[in-house]
């Protein structure tokens, strides 16, 4: 597999709250990966592979600077995908791609869930009229390309939501009531945040409520 060897550039780890953590980086991935993560790779194609073994790359490096100890554990997929530490499942993690655009949250003793999304160059009003409940009226007023971030931004809430609960796709993350231009909320039992004032790329992460 051929990868890119230049530099990535990766943004401060942001803390939600003690014990939560999440990152994200844009660019190439680096040429190694960990051995637990080439073997997994192995099979899929180029491009699967280097955002895959990104994202892993992001959360070990996550890992290695939060809770040490973890940072060389198998990761392991359960349930709707549902990534996870073999031997610590007290931890929390989640990792989330799109584009060359990488992702990875972690959190000590709750469910947690992350999601990165580039706006789409067309955006259905189909798609807006399923998930977009409080102000869709002040979404649809946007110009498209504005209007296509914002949904993103909401679209990366309701992703992140589902992966924190365990159920994905299967759990309708298009039922998850996000208002248009909130950064933080609650859904369930967990609580969201978008950080619009750390990345220029629409990022949000869910966390369970003690």
């Amino acid at each position: 597999m051929n990868v890119t060897r230049n530099r990535p550039v990766a943004m401060a780890a942001t803390e939600f709250e003690p014990g939560i953590w999440a990152v994200t980086r844009q660019g190439p991935t680096l040429p190694r990966g960990h051995p637990h993560d080439l073997a997994d790779a192995a099979g899929l194609a180029d491009w699967r592979a280097a955002e895959f073994l990104a994202g892993r790359a992001l959360l070990r490096e996550l890992l290695a600077a939060t809770v040490p100890e973890a940072a060389d554990g198998r990761v392991t997929l359960g349930p709707n995908g549902k990534p996870g530490l073999a031997d610590r499942p007290d931890l929390g993690i989640s990792i989330a791609h799109d584009r060359g655009h990488v992702a990875a949250c972690v959190a000590i003793g709750r469910a947690v869930g992350i999601d990165i999304q580039l706006p789409a160059e067309e955006l259905g009003d189909g798609v807006v009229r399923k998930c977009v409940r409080q102000g869709r009226e002040r979404l649809d007023a946007l110009p498209p390309a504005e209007r296509a971030r914002e949904f993103a931004w909401i679209w990366t809430v309701q992703e992140a939501c589902v992966k924190a609960e365990g159920s994905g796709l299967s759990g309708g993350p298009w039922t998850v009531d996000v208002p248009v231009g909130e950064t933080t909320g609650r859904w369930k039992t967990f609580r969201w945040r978008s950080l619009r004032d750390r990345s220029d790329t629409p990022l949000s992460c869910a966390w369970e409520l003690m």
